[in-house]
């Protein structure tokens, strides 16, 4: 007989994996995030984690971040997972979701999304490979109103507030603020300029003079554009008219920008703020964008981020879909905590009343006990063997199990449950036991 093979298990890096203690905590993030959406009238949808290459190239330049599918073991003549890969957002599922059941849905329509996501980049603090996103978005035929462009960060705000975050700052800015200025400034190819300021955070502002001097631009043309992203604040729309630099673009775009601040001025103050370094260098945003990061650590990485998009569905059906939507990060938020002892971390397993087996033959009065305890609303598992009593309190105390259930060790005996936090033990009936309050 030869020797099994022992593959060594190691870590994936950008994969993340959490111990069961720690995935308790996670997934009441994810009720909590789930609860706030719902609040607020989301129907929650569901998308495979793979699309046809042709709908995730949709979004533009993505050809690096995709992970293609296909078997190990697949027929050469068989190439029907050539065209397929992982999707690397839920954004751009969605816009096919809604062209595909178009049909079938009221608009407009609200919709929440909570998957995993796969990017072929390389790992970092704060990025990876696998992660999860928390994704809001509001579709509509022909226009989505503006005021849906203010409720997504205020879903945000509640949403973020209740998980007890370091401070963070949801900053917003409007594309055709930037588009509009630049076109003001006569700038040829705005699209280019909004890629190169959207680097600013990462290269600052001579890296991003340099690109911008490189694309064609004067000097005096990089620097009236740096002079913008330099806008921070309540006063913003003030703030780039002092600029000089007028189109019926910009105006637009101050407009609606003034619109969201407006109707979020109720929230606590610096809670959103203007920001017009804002550009999110995605091709598809078109207006309203929204970047959030931690006060005390902003080279992280944005934590939530999105925008206003037009016609992103319109790739897919003949028809005019706009859209505006934000995502939250749940990984990265969730890894820096952990990572920096911010997670008081939960039970090991979910389960309320362990109940013993006294021996082999009251296993079935065990496994009765444990019945009517489960349909009382009691996360009950009975022990798996006939192990010395001791030995399955310790089980218990190990879990982390808060009570252990003692059916009767003989006919016409007493059931008792121990309170494993204070040590108390006492007599109690399956059938009204009321937990921690009995």
């Amino acid at each position: 007989m030869s020797e099994q093979r022992v593959v060594r298990p190691t870590p994936i890096s950008g994969f993340p994996e959490w111990t069961p203690q720690v995935r308790a905590v996670e997934q009441r993030w994810l009720d909590h995030i789930r609860a706030g959406f719902e609040s607020f009238g989301f129907a929650s949808v569901e998308t495979p984690s793979v699309e046809s290459l042709d709908v995730l190239m949709a979004k533009g330049e993505t050809s690096q971040e995709v992970y293609t599918l296909h078997r190990l073991q697949s027929d050469a003549k068989d190439d029907s997972d050539a065209r397929l890969g992982l999707h690397f957002d839920l954004t751009v599922p969605f816009a096919r979701y809604v062209a595909q059941h178009f049909n079938e849905l009221t608009f407009p329509f609200k919709r929440y999304q909570t998957q995993r996501v796969w990017r072929g980049e390389r790992p970092q603090e704060g990025r990876f490979r696998e992660f999860t996103q928390c994704d809001i978005d509001v579709i509509n035929v022909d226009s989505v109103p503006l005021h849906f462009d203010a409720e997504l960060p205020r879903i945000v705000h509640q949403v973020l507030t209740g998980l007890d975050l370091p401070a963070w700052t949801l900053n917003v800015n409007n594309r055709k603020v930037l588009q509009g200025f630049y076109e003001g400034l006569g700038v040829k190819d705005p699209v280019a300029v909004i890629r190169a300021v959207d680097k600013l955070h990462k290269i600052g502002d001579e890296g991003v003079r340099g690109i911008l001097l490189g694309d064609g631009l004067t000097g005096e043309q990089a620097d009236a554009c740096l002079a913008l992203a330099r806008i921070r604040g309540a006063d913003a729309a003030e703030r780039v008219a002092a600029l000089g630099v007028t189109s019926p673009l910009l105006t637009e775009g101050l407009d609606e920008l003034t619109f969201v601040l407006d109707e979020l001025a109720d929230l606590p103050e610096g809670s959103v703020v203007a920001d017009l370094s804002i550009a999110r260098g995605l091709d598809y945003y078109t207006g309203t964008v929204y970047e959030a990061s931690f006060d005390d650590d902003p080279g992280y990485g944005s934590i939530c981020a999105g925008g206003r998009y037009e016609n992103l569905a319109g790739q897919f059906i003949r028809r005019r879909l706009p859209g505006v939507g934000i995502s939250i990060g749940l990984t990265r938020i969730f890894a820096k905590l952990v990572a920096e002892g911010r997670i008081e971390e939960g039970r090991a397993c979910p389960t309320d009343v362990m109940v013993v087996v006294p021996g082999a033959e009251r296993r079935a009065d065990a496994l009765r006990t444990g019945a009517l305890l489960r349909e009382r609303g009691f996360n009950t598992e009975v022990f798996h063997s006939t192990a010395k009593v001791g030995k399955q309190i310790q089980y218990a105390a190990k879990k982390g199990i808060p009570f252990v259930w003692f059916p009767p060790f003989e006919d016409g005996g007493e059931h008792e449950v121990k309170d494993m936090g204070s040590g108390e033990q006492a007599s109690a009936d399956p059938a009204t036991w009321q937990g921690a309050a009995g």
